[in-house]
């Protein structure tokens, strides 16, 4: 039996391993906290409350790389957005899918990157202070 039918079986069919669901099932199983952002205007954001060692110092180095500060700054939110998004609901169209997240962040409007923004400086003051915001 290989590992993919090992992570595989046990669990619902259909179901992926290492969901959410896998969590609820297993008591023992860590899951990170999920802290949600709301505003009425843009919608909710659900940002997940851990973040590897490796995520920190890359996000770190792409916050202070050289070249351009905008476009560090630029491409270190995305980079925050990506590792932290769990769902973003926006019209009540609820996107969970890491592509979709990305590619929706990616062609938000203004006002939408303004949330995402104060979204993750708050969630990284709460979360990982040790990190500078973007």
């Amino acid at each position: 039996m290989g590992k993919r039918t090992r992570r595989r079986s046990g669990g619902a069919p259909g179901q992926r391993a290492g969901s959410p669901e896998d969590a609820r099932q297993d008591p023992g199983r860590l899951s990170a906290p999920v802290s949600v952002y709301r505003d009425p205007e843009v919608g909710e954001l659900e940002l997940r409350g851990a973040l590897t060692l490796k995520a920190r110092a890359e996000y770190t180095a792409t916050l202070t790389g050289g070249g351009d500060r905008d476009d560090a700054w630029q491409r270190a939110t995305e980079l925050l957005f990506e590792r932290l998004a769990v769902a973003w609901t926006i019209a009540g169209v609820r996107t969970e899918r890491q592509r979709e997240l990305l590619g929706r962040y990616r062609m938000a409007s203004q006002p939408e990157r303004r949330f995402v923004r104060e979204s993750l400086r708050a969630h990284l003051a709460e979360y990982f202070p040790e990190l500078e915001a973007p």
